[in-house]
């Protein structure tokens, strides 16, 4: 007799006690992994959102302290920047060679100073500058006349003075002519004692000043901060270039010679050749730009 004991009918078709039948169609937990990789989604946006909005307000912050310490109440509105005038400070290059304006008359003028920016830093103290008008330093030592004073002086019947000029710190060296420059050379003949020679005349831009004129007629003036021997061109330029003021020396008997057009800037020798350079507070620099105006060798 056949058996008529029923089988149990599979899982897929039975259905569920409440007449709906599982989706047998995708993966089991499917929907909770999507669920789950949103929100991990959202957490990463909003933890990167917080971390970009604390940064700029980190960095707004520095900027907001520094407005409001620099800025004054009133000026440019509240939350701006003020910055100061550049400063034209700085000592002139030589390719640069601009005189200062032909109406600034004298070692204090005020126009030079602020266009070729040479005067002494404020932290650096300018050698004390000299009360006398001219310089009665003029052969008070050394060989030949000894007596001669600075041009104008009262003493002195005639505005020009037959003069040497004689370093401080090398006593056996002068002022020399040399080709087109002036190099501080022994005179120990009788052409280099005339070379050595030059006659003391007014400042051909102010008259309290010098220049010194050759025996050829010429006159020592600066160019490219250089001093040489040039005929007089007739230029204003020429005339400040050819001008120098005298100033007191730390040295007894001796003269610091200032640029008329480059105040704070003094003639010096340095590898015994003469130039124009920045003052500075060095005992080097003080010796090397003090000299005396002595008796005429030639």
């Amino acid at each position: 007799m056949p058996d008529s004991t029923s089988q149990p009918p599979s899982p897929e078709h039975t259905p569920w006690e409440n007449g709906w039948n599982p989706d047998t169609t995708r993966a089991p937990g499917t929907r909770r992994l999507w669920l789950a990789g949103a929100l991990a989604l959202t957490t990463i946006v909003v933890c990167v959102t917080a971390i970009v909005v604390t940064d700029k307000h980190r960095d707004d912050a520095p900027r907001t302290k520094r407005a409001d310490s620099t800025s004054p109440d009133g000026a440019d509105g509240p939350g701006l920047l003020s910055f100061a005038s550049p400063s034209k400070q700085g000592a002139p290059t030589p390719d640069k060679h601009a005189p200062a304006s032909a109406t600034a008359s004298g070692p204090t003028a005020s126009t030079a100073a602020s266009e070729h920016g040479a005067t002494p830093s404020a932290k650096t103290p300018a050698p004390p500058k000299s009360t006398s008008t001219h310089g009665s330093s003029a052969g008070s030592s050394g060989s030949g006349t000894g007596s001669g004073s600075g041009p104008g002086s009262s003493g002195s019947s005639s505005s020009t003075t037959r003069t040497s000029v004689r370093s401080v710190n090398y006593p056996d060296r002068y002022w020399q002519v040399s080709g087109d420059f002036v190099k501080l050379n022994p005179a120990t003949s009788a052409g280099a004692r005339s070379a050595s020679t030059f006659t003391l005349v007014k400042g051909l831009a102010n008259s309290s000043c010098y220049s010194f004129t050759t025996s050829s007629g010429a006159y020592l003036r600066h160019r490219d901060f250089v001093l040489r021997d040039e005929r007089d061109d007739g230029s204003a330029l020429f005339k400040q270039d050819a001008t120098f003021c005298p100033r007191s020396s730390s040295y007894s008997g001796a003269v610091m010679l200032e640029s008329v057009n480059y105040p704070g800037r003094y003639l010096r020798h340095q590898n015994f050749q003469l130039k124009l350079d920045v003052y500075q507070n060095s005992p080097q620099y003080r010796s090397d730009s003090a000299f005396r105006l002595v008796g005429a060798l030639g």
